[in-house]
């Protein structure tokens, strides 16, 4: 595959998804772009000098005029979460980045379809929306991909199967917002209740399933992650390469990433996460999956939590 990606920010996050996408056929070109270019430099010496094993690969470090013809353009920079701290705090100083990084980057790929990942998602994948003047279906955010692949990790654990075998989703805000649609998990085929059931029967003594407590674990495993090692970016960075690899397929896949709605559900202008249909084209449509009255409720005090937040702020 012949892709270019560009990534801006070389902290752990942006750099671990250099690495990963340097180990995978995703891309032939990667450009790494930091503020601080001997950050970027260093990071792409220790990549590159990993990459003898694999087909040929070009990684640079280097400055926006590197990133035209990107076909994909990765945002990362930002102020990194401390522990004990939310992502909506770090709102006005991370869109205050944004707002430097925005104009020097669309520049040179107005074309690139592009993924936001720097926090607070929701609002910065907003941010850049208005701030760039680009088609929205160019623009996504890295929004509940992350936690989904949460949700899938805790109840994998809990049944015992494969990740593979359960479709559960986050939606709403990659924050404290967010909230499992449980109306719409499902196990090989059944509904998470009905898998409930077949799974007691074949094992009396399993636990029954706490959908709290799963929840909490979705909510709380960024914190807890940087509270025990400092940082979250391992899996971040394989969600956002996944995207990537769906961004240059040959046809649509439906995920959960945060994008601008227009009246789905109600709602309009804000990014959130819901279903989206993404590929080639970037963003083809928002999958208005049926949701349930209180699942609805729960998307709107979502979206007003997030537009509490871009009231405040100085886009």
């Amino acid at each position: 595959m012949s892709s270019k990606i560009t990534i801006i920010g070389a902290g752990s996050v942006g750099a671990t998804i250099a690495y990963t996408l340097s180990q995978r056929s995703i891309a032939s070109e990667i450009v790494l772009i930091d503020i601080n270019k001997q950050k970027a430099e260093g990071e792409v010496m220790d990549i590159e000098q990993g990459t003898s094993f694999r087909e040929p690969i070009s990684i640079v470090a280097g400055d926006y005029p590197d990133a035209a013809d990107s076909d994909i353009v990765i945002i990362t920079s930002g102020i990194a979460r401390k522990p004990g701290q939310t992502r909506i705090e770090l709102t006005q100083t991370n869109v205050n980045i944004m707002k430097s990084i925005t104009p020097e980057i669309v520049k040179v790929a107005p074309k690139a379809l592009y993924i936001i990942v720097s926090n607070p998602c929701d609002i910065m994948t907003y941010a850049f929306a208005k701030l760039s003047g680009l088609p929205e279906s160019q623009i996504l955010g890295s929004g509940t991909a992350l936690d989904t692949a949460r949700l899938r990790c805790r109840l994998s654990r809990h049944y015992g199967v494969s990740e593979k075998n359960i479709h559960a989703y986050v939606f709403g805000e990659h924050g404290d917002t967010s909230f499992v649609p449980w109306s719409r998990a499902f196990v090989a085929g059944a509904t998470l209740d009905e898998f409930d059931k077949i799974a007691h029967e074949d094992q009396k003594d399993m636990p029954p399933l706490d959908k709290e407590e799963v929840l909490e674990y979705v909510h709380t495993s960024g914190s807890t992650v940087i509270a025990k090692k400092g940082a979250t970016f391992y899996a971040v960075a394989v969600s956002v390469c996944r995207l990537c690899s769906l961004l240059l397929a040959a046809s649509d896949t439906i995920v959960s990433v945060s994008t601008m709605l227009h009246g789905e559900y109600g709602i309009e202008d804000v990014c959130l996460s819901t279903m989206a249909s993404i590929g080639p084209e970037g963003v083809k449509s928002i999958v208005r999956v049926p949701l349930t009255e209180e699942e609805t409720e729960k998307l709107h005090a979502s979206a007003n939590a997030l537009k509490n937040v871009i009231a405040q702020i100085d886009l």
